[in-house]
C-alpha cells in the first residue's frame, strides 16, 4: 500500500512527553485557568479539526486564560496572505475552550490554519500560534478516502505511562496519514480514576501520569472536564489531533458504565455521592461538547445532538448514531415489544431517511456498540443486557426488533454500501451476518468491524449470538481479562475505499500499525 506525502506535518507541534520521577502534575496544569497569570494566552491542550467536509470544517482549542480566539488558514505553511476567521471569546463557561466553523474552504485540498489566542483587553497581544492542517473533502472521487476509527481511552486505570512513551498508537495511525479518525466512544473514561502505579500481572509496575479531577469517579462539571484534559496532557494524541481531522461519537464511559437515561446509581456505590445519572449525563455531556469540534453540539450547554452524518464526497456518507442518549433501561432483553429500544423511534426513523436519500458509493454506520456480540450489565448483579444481542439465539427479542426493522428496512429499500464499524468491547474482530445462518432472515448480508481499545485494558473475545447469523471470520483477543496496555491487544481499524474502482478495504491493525486481517468489498451491492 502506497502512503501519501505528509507535507510539513511532522514539525507542527513541539515539546515532549513531560516525565519525571514524581508523575502528579501540578494543578495549575490540571484545572480551570487563573485570572491573575502573567503573559500571554497559551494553547498548551493543542488544536484539533472536526467534521472535515468539501468546504467546511471546525478547529478547536483551549486558552489558559479569558482569551479571542483567531484563526488564520493558508494553501501552505508559510501562511502567506492568510485568511482570517474570528472565533468566540474563550472564557470560563465553556472552561476556556472554544471552536471556529470554516467554511467556504476549496474543494480537495491541504488547509493548513493556525490558532492565535489574543488578550481580549489588547488584541494586539498575542500568545504564540499553534498549527494544525488537514484536507478537505475532494469534489470527485479522485484520490480516494482514507480513515481509521477505534475507541477506548485511558480505561480500567491503564493511563498515560511515561515509561511506555504515552498513547504510542497515535503515532502509527498518524504514519497512515488518513483523511480523518472516527472515534468510536469511550473518549474517557470518566467513571475510571487513575492512579500513580498500578501492579503489572507477572510482577512490575505501570506507572501514571496523575492528576487530581482523574483520582476519583467524576460527578461534577470540573471533573468531567478534567477527564478530557487529562487525555490532552499526552504529545502523541496532540501531535495526531493537530496532523488528522476526528468524527467522534459518545458512548457509556464519558458519563458512567453502561449508563442509560433515568437510571438512579445504587446506595451501595458508594463511589457516587450524585445518584441521578441523568444530572451525571447533562454535566458530562456539556464537557464532551466543549472538548470536542461537533457542529450538532452548542458548547458551552451540551444542546442538540450526537447522531449526525458527515458526507465525504461521493464515495462516503458517516451515518454517526448515539446508542446512549436514547435508550429504555438496560434489561434481560427478551420483551416481545421494544419501540424505543437502543436508538429510541426517532433517531431510528432519523437514520431510514438519511440512508435511503443519501447516494454515496459506502454507508459507514459508525455504531458505538456491536449487535451480535453478547455484551452484559452485571452493574448490580442482575442478568441484563448492555448492547443489542441478549444471547438467545432465536427471533429478534428487545433491542435486537429495532435492528431487525432497520435491516429489513436496508433490504426492501435495496440501500446499497452499508458497512458497521464499531468498538467498545476491548478486542479487534470482523463478523459477517447472514440469514442463511439466522433465526431472523429478513435481511441481506453484511460486515461488521471491531476495533480498539486505544489504552485500556483488554479483554477475551464476547460471545455471539445467532438471531442475525453472525460468523466471526477473524478475532483477536486475549484469555485473560483487563490485560494491561503493556500486555499488547491495544488496536485499531483502516478503510481505503479506492477512487477508481470504488473497492472499500478493511484493514484491522496492531498498537504498531501491523495489519492482521484484511477484507475488500465490493460496491454497489445490497448485501455481500
Amino acid at each position: 500500500m502506497s502512503l501519501r506525502p505528509l507535507p510539513g506535518r511532522r514539525s507542527m507541534l513541539r515539546g515532549s512527553l513531560a516525565a519525571s520521577a514524581a508523575l502528579t502534575l501540578p494543578a495549575a496544569l490540571g484545572s480551570a485557568p487563573a485570572f491573575a497569570l502573567a503573559g500571554r494566552p497559551k494553547a498548551g491542550w493543542g488544536v484539533q479539526a472536526g467534521d472535515v467536509t468539501a468546504h467546511s470544517g471546525l478547529v478547536w482549542v483551549r486558552s489558559d486564560r479569558p482569551a479571542r480566539m483567531i484563526v488564520e488558514t493558508s494553501a501552505t505553511e508559510a501562511f502567506r496572505s492568510p485568511r482570517r476567521w474570528h472565533g468566540p471569546l474563550l472564557g470560563a463557561n465553556t472552561d476556556f475552550t472554544g471552536t471556529t466553523r470554516l467554511h467556504g474552504l476549496p474543494a480537495g485540498e491541504q488547509i493548513h490554519y493556525r490558532v492565535l489566542l489574543a488578550d481580549p483587553d489588547d488584541p494586539r497581544r498575542t500568545g504564540e500560534p499553534v498549527t494544525g492542517t488537514f484536507r478537505t473533502t475532494p469534489p470527485g472521487r479522485r484520490g480516494g478516502v482514507r480513515f481509521l476509527w477505534s475507541g477506548d481511552l485511558a480505561g480500567q486505570g491503564w493511563g498515560i505511562n511515561p515509561d511506555l512513551g504515552g498513547y504510542r498508537i497515535y503515532d502509527a495511525m498518524a504514519r497512515l496519514d488518513p483523511d480523518f479518525f472516527l472515534c468510536s466512544g469511550d473518549s474517557i473514561y470518566a467513571d475510571g480514576p487513575i492512579s500513580a502505579t498500578a501492579a503489572l500481572p507477572g510482577g512490575g509496575t505501570w506507572r501514571n501520569i496523575t492528576t487530581e479531577e482523574k483520582s476519583k469517579v467524576a460527578e461534577t462539571l470540573a471533573e468531567f472536564r478534567g477527564n478530557f484534559r487529562y487525555n490532552l496532557l499526552d504529545e502523541n494524541l496532540k501531535r495526531f489531533n493537530a496532523q488528522v481531522p476526528s468524527i467522534v461519537q459518545w458512548d457509556d464511559h464519558e458519563v458512567r458504565n453502561n449508563w442509560y437515561p433515568g437510571e438512579v446509581i445504587a446506595d451501595s456505590d458508594t463511589r457516587y455521592t450524585e445518584k441521578s445519572v441523568d444530572v451525571l449525563a447533562g454535566r458530562a455531556r456539556r464537557a464532551f461538547s466543549e472538548y470536542f469540534p461537533i457542529p450538532t453540539l452548542r458548547p458551552g450547554a451540551g444542546e442538540g445532538r450526537v447522531n449526525r452524518v458527515v458526507r465525504h464526497g461521493p464515495l462516503l456518507d458517516v451515518f454517526v448514531l448515539d446508542m446512549r442518549t436514547y435508550r429504555n433501561a438496560n434489561s434481560p432483553g427478551k420483551q416481545t415489544t421494544d419501540p424505543q429500544g437502543i436508538l429510541g423511534a426517532e433517531q431510528l426513523d432519523w437514520l431510514k431517511r438519511e440512508l435511503a436519500t443519501s447516494r454515496a458509493v459506502w454507508k459507514v454506520i459508525a455504531a458505538d456498540m456491536p449487535l451480535g456480540l453478547v455484551v452484559p450489565d452485571t452493574t448490580e448483579g442482575k442478568p441484563h443486557i448492555e448492547a443489542v444481542a441478549q444471547g438467545d439465539p432465536g427471533a429478534p427479542l428487545g433491542r435486537e426488533l429495532q435492528i431487525a426493522e432497520l435491516l429489513r428496512f436496508i433490504k426492501h429499500r435495496r440501500i446499497t454500501g452499508t458497512v458497521w464499524l464499531t468498538a467498545d468491547v476491548h478486542h479487534t474482530s470482523a463478523q459477517h451476518y447472514q440469514p442463511s445462518r439466522a433465526a431472523f432472515t429478513d435481511f441481506e448480508p453484511f460486515w461488521e468491524f471491531v476495533s480498539g481499545p486505544l489504552n485500556a485494558g483488554a479483554f477475551p473475545a464476547s460471545a455471539l449470538d445467532n438471531t442475525f447469523g453472525p460468523e466471526r471470520v477473524f478475532v483477536k483477543a486475549p484469555t485473560a481479562s483487563n490485560v494491561s496496555p503493556a500486555g499488547g491487544y491495544q488496536f485499531f481499524g483502516e478503510v481505503d475505499i479506492d477512487g477508481d474502482s470504488g473497492e472499500l478495504t478493511v484493514r484491522l491493525r496492531e498498537q504498531d500499525g501491523t495489519v492482521l486481517f484484511t477484507q475488500v468489498l465490493q460496491p454497489g451491492l445490497v448485501g455481500q
